[in-house]
């Protein structure tokens, strides 16, 4: 499962979030009994209560949209860690974009 980025302050999916999310819909359709974490980031700018309710928002779309190509709501849950686990640890525009996304951890076959 591949993550799904964001653009700056926003839980919007973009086209290119959208087909990643396909993606990911196909794959968890050919594995029925896989459960799903959500997980909602950011990147380091922003308060650590903004952070977690925007993380939230992200991982929130992401399982919207999965639930409407298809995805049973009961094989996914969300949670936001703000900024707090960045997939890069850099303090630039590069950095930046790919911490803002929704991260899927298989939780479950």
């Amino acid at each position: 499962l591949k993550p799904a980025y964001f653009e700056y302050d926003s839980s919007e999916l973009s086209d290119e979030a959208q087909r990643t999310l396909s993606d990911n819909a196909n794959l968890l359709k050919q594995n029925a009994a896989w459960t799903v974490t959500i997980e909602g980031h950011c990147d380091e700018r922003g308060t650590p209560e903004y952070n977690l309710a925007l993380g939230e928002r992200r991982a929130v779309a992401a399982r919207a949209y999965l639930v409407s190509l298809g995805i049973a709501a009961d094989r996914l849950r969300t949670v936001s860690y703000g900024k707090e686990f960045p997939f890069d640890p850099g303090h630039d525009e590069a950095a930046y974009a790919k911490n803002r996304r929704a991260h899927f951890v298989i939780t479950g076959k």
